[in-house]
């Protein structure tokens, strides 16, 4: 039986989490990354594994290694601060690694929660940071609420356009509970450019509304999504609220581009150059005990949770899940019986290693 998440039976290798976690580390610093930001870019991916976001795992490492050989990405960058307030500020992250720069503003916006109740920290000058719920489980295990959101390079057509303009543009909330959590961690467009890299990998299509071909004509085809665009959230035109994921879509860019000084639209690149990406990102932490007693607020998200999952289920379905439950549940089983990797990305990984003189442990 698949646990919940789990790819195609016969087209991945089982990885354990660990063994994969040491590859990564080791082949970042391998190109100058000092072991601690290794660790955290490492982390990063690999638990993107864990919770069955395969689009965002290991399988992007690569992008990051050839990033960090031409230069376009920094491997000790000097992230520093360079406009703030008691309860702001504004991170130039100088081009490093995503989740490097991303961990130091959210600690930033965290700290910042903790004394004054509240954290928004901005950043440009950045790359890809990896999955959002892993900046939302930060503020989630200090017991605060984390919001989080990133624009991308240019990959949907919003809406009544076949023109790339905008970003997948992720966002995450993060919320404590007395039990796991409500994590929503989504991407402003119908699915990430991640999952059309995944069907063309194992060579599958893809749902119809997931994206257009160069004509604006909607396809199944992964292969002609990617030359052609991503929907948003919402799908073609206004009739499901396509207009509404491109609203989300553009608010992510404001706060994350605009405001913060960062590029946006079309002006974001890509995370292995040939010019530095200069992604941009916004990270708040909103101490609960600025509106009540952390105890008080966490019972009532358990009843909230607990109306959610306990309504009259439709036909044919076991369970109702509220967000970031499926991966939750996804984590705590691959921990113990290992990460899903795709034979391509094993492939990648191989030739990393080979590449790069670090042992590869396959199998649990």
């Amino acid at each position: 039986m698949r646990e919940k998440g789990e790819l195609i039976e016969g087209m991945y290798t089982r990885v354990d989490h660990l063994a994969l976690t040491r590859f990564v580390v080791q082949v970042l610093q391998k190109l100058g990354v000092p072991q601690e930001d290794a660790s955290i870019t490492a982390e990063n991916l690999v638990k993107a594994d864990l919770r069955g976001i395969e689009s965002h795992g290991v399988a992007r490492l690569k992008r990051y290694t050839d990033g960090l050989k031409n230069g376009v990405v920094k491997a000790r960058p000097t992230v520093r601060v360079v406009r703030e307030t008691p309860v702001t500020a504004v991170l130039d992250g100088d081009y490093g690694l995503g989740q490097v720069v991303s961990y130091k503003a959210m600690s930033l916006a965290i700290d910042k929660a903790k004394k004054n109740y509240v954290g928004l920290v901005g950043v440009r000058n950045s790359n890809h940071f990896g999955i959002a719920g892993f900046y939302g489980l930060m503020a989630l295990k200090n017991d605060l609420i984390g919001l989080v959101m990133t624009n991308t390079r240019p990959l949907v057509a919003h809406t009544f356009s076949k023109q790339k303009l905008i970003g997948t543009n992720p966002i995450c909330v993060a919320v404590p509970t007395g039990g796991r959590g409500f994590v929503l961690d989504m991407a402003t467009s119908v699915a990430p450019i991640g999952k059309m890299e995944v069907a063309k990998r194992v060579g599958k299509k893809v749902p119809i509304g997931w994206g257009i071909d160069p004509d604006g004509n909607l396809t199944d085809d992964p292969e002609k999504i990617s030359k052609g665009a991503l929907l948003p959230l919402g799908g073609l035109g206004e009739v499901l609220g396509g207009h509404k994921g491109y609203g989300l879509a553009a608010w992510v860019d404001i706060f994350s581009g605009v405001l913060t000084g960062a590029n946006w639209g079309a002006g974001v690149g890509e995370t292995q150059g040939p010019a530095p990406a200069n992604v941009g990102h916004f990270f708040g932490a909103i101490n609960v005990e600025a509106f009540m007693p952390l105890s008080e607020f966490k019972s009532r998200m358990d009843q909230f949770v607990g109306a959610l999952k306990g309504a009259e289920r439709l036909p044919g379905y076991d369970e109702i899940y509220v967000a970031g439950e499926k991966s939750a549940y996804t984590e705590e089983v691959r921990r113990k019986i290992g990460v899903a990797i795709d034979q391509k990305t094993v492939e990648m990984l191989k030739q990393l290693s080979t590449e790069m003189g670090v042992p590869l442990e396959l199998g649990v």
